[in-house]
């Protein structure tokens, strides 16, 4: 089943309500003070992290002059916001800002990441997320953390999904990623076993930048996610640039935006080992952990 829930008509609603603000040349503080409105609440709507009141989009673009049939089509598009996805029912356990990405991630036909510092949650054993959990969150009761442990399995049936297709996962790992050990080395070496077993599969390619490789293009971007959609239908959506922190989330869809990462994602599978040598490697530190052990 399409489990993509709300996300993308929420963004493409959104888009479309930011699209009509700026024709109409009104900022986001008068569009807030005439609806009095806080200006974060028009700013939600237009990056689609929330669901909208088909009477709250009239009223926006009432006050952006939009014609009637504008009105009309944009409160049909409000009200397919209103469904859930599977990670709704996860309640504290998933970030609200979290949300929005994992229904992305659940619409998109290929995902591009570049990890530098952790194995990929798609990719993660449940060994090595309960104790990267369990590291972030010390506070949280067993349970809790639990919690959080079934949302990431729940999302790594994304990369096993029948139908709609799987998406194809790219990933490219800094070699930094497979040396930093958990507290079990042998719990780490499975890890990477199991990260050299998944990227057997036809859907998912796993390469490594290695420690030797040099500077890449925009280095400084850190880790960073790249979302792409289905083409084939009458609105696409963007490609998307999402990155994340303890705090909140960057969504990036603009084209000078997209050019930048698409650059610094050239320069990183330029750098990185090819399928093969990357397995090679991995194997190589999963014995060094199993060795040390």
């Amino acid at each position: 089943m399409d489990d993509s829930g709300s996300t993308v008509p929420r963004r493409q609603l959104g888009r479309y309500l930011r699209e009509i603000r700026e024709d109409a040349h009104v900022t986001v503080a008068a569009a807030a003070k005439e609806l009095e409105w806080s200006t974060p609440r028009i700013w939600r709507y237009e990056t689609g992290q929330v669901p909208m009141h088909p009477n709250d989009v009239e009223a926006m673009c009432r006050v952006y002059g939009a014609s009637r049939e504008t009105i009309k089509t944009m409160r049909s598009l409000a009200r397919e916001t209103k469904a859930h996805g599977w990670w709704h029912s996860y309640g504290e356990a998933i970030k609200d800002w979290f949300k929005l990405y994992v229904g992305l991630e659940a619409a998109a036909t290929k995902i591009r990441k570049y990890e530098a510092d952790l194995i990929p949650g798609l990719l993660q054993t449940v060994e090595y997320m309960t104790e990267v959990i369990a590291t972030d969150h010390p506070q949280m009761s067993d349970a809790e953390q639990q919690a959080k442990v079934d949302v990431r399995l729940r999302r790594q049936r994304l990369l096993a999904r029948a139908v709609p297709r799987a998406p194809y996962y790219d990933v490219i790992l800094n070699e930094a990623v497979l040396r930093r050990p958990l507290r079990d080395r042998s719990a780490m070496a499975r890890q990477l076993d199991a990260l050299v077993v998944a990227s057997q599969r036809h859907n998912i390619k796993v390469r490594v930048l290695p420690l030797a490789a040099g500077l890449f293009r925009w280095a400084e971007t850190g880790t960073f996610t790249m979302l792409d959609f289905p083409t084939d239908v009458r609105e696409p959506e963007p490609t998307t640039v999402y990155m994340d922190g303890p705090c909140g989330a960057v969504y990036l869809d603009k084209p000078h935006e997209i050019r930048t990462y698409e650059d610094a994602w050239h320069s990183l599978s330029e750098r990185a080992l090819d399928v093969d040598d990357s397995r090679e490697l991995i194997t190589a530190i999963a014995k060094e952990m199993n060795y040390e052990t």
